[in-house]
């Protein structure tokens, strides 16, 4: 693997770059509904059920709202909900400051999460935005919902369209970061969800947070600092607990696509 790319991806970086544990997650979730309250004067126990509701079904909040027809901005959803997180919650990690800049292949940080998120989280992290050779997030997935449009009818269409993992779409906007094709990316991700759609596309997949591989995972770690205890070869090194070595002989793994090109038309999330 020494020659390979590594591409890393996560979504809102919870639980890959940082524990779940900060309390992230669960004041997400109190201001999406605190959102859906102040904005469309719901009920707060409606609030709660439709944000599930809307995940289920349409793969983020927003994505939902827009794709019913709500006229609201990104920029109006995100501030609101992620300008109000408790990012002093989250503890800069110099260990894992090293391990990224050690990592001598190409990495792309691939989150659904605005740039804002994203960069208020590496700050608090101590990682430097600069160790990424790339960044693929919400803006970048959806510059036609922020006026980046070319006025013709399938442009006016995609204003309905939020481009999210785990989409096709939205890997392939990753693989095209990352300059290579799938079966010379490792993709990282905490979501059994993403880490399916990625093994889909040909990617080799490492599931965070797990003791366990999924399905289509080839290798489980349990946290990211794990990274080279289980995949050495990223190093150049060679596993040696036959437990973390990747199942290369599953019947999933026999059809990878060689080239981007190869992969099925993307897809997207849409009403």
């Amino acid at each position: 693997m020494a020659n390979s790319f590594f591409l890393l991806l996560r979504e809102d970086l919870d639980d890959t770059l940082y524990p779940g544990g900060t309390g992230i997650g669960p004041a997400l979730k109190r201001n999406i509904d605190e959102f859906l309250v102040a904005r469309f004067g719901l009920a707060a126990d409606r609030a709660a059920a439709l944000r599930v509701e809307l995940f289920r079904s349409h793969g983020s909040t927003l994505a939902g709202l827009i794709a019913l027809g709500h006229d609201v901005h990104p920029d109006e959803y995100h501030s609101y909900v992620h300008g109000r997180l408790p990012y002093d919650k989250i503890a800069a990690d110099p260990r894992l400051a090293a391990l990224l800049q050690s990592i001598p292949q190409r990495k792309i940080l691939f989150t659904n999460s605005d740039r804002a998120h994203m960069k208020r989280a590496l700050e608090r992290l101590g990682v430097d935005e600069a160790c990424f050779d790339g960044v693929v997030c919400f803006e970048t997935m959806n510059p036609h919902l922020f006026g980046e449009v070319n006025g013709d009818d399938d442009a006016v269409a995609d204003r309905t369209v939020v481009v999210l993992k785990p989409s096709v779409d939205a890997i392939v906007a990753g693989l095209r970061a990352a300059g290579t094709n799938p079966r010379r990316t490792l993709f990282l991700d905490d979501s059994e969800r993403n880490i399916a759609a990625g093994k889909a596309l040909g990617l080799r997949t490492a599931l965070v947070g797990k003791r366990a591989r999924s399905k289509e995972a080839d290798y489980a770690l349990e946290s990211i600092g794990s990274l080279r205890r289980a995949i050495p070869e990223i190093w150049g090194g060679v596993a040696v607990d036959a437990e973390l070595q990747p199942d290369h002989n599953v019947e999933k793994n026999k059809s990878m696509r060689a080239d981007l090109d190869s992969v099925i038309q993307p897809t997207s999330i849409q009403a």
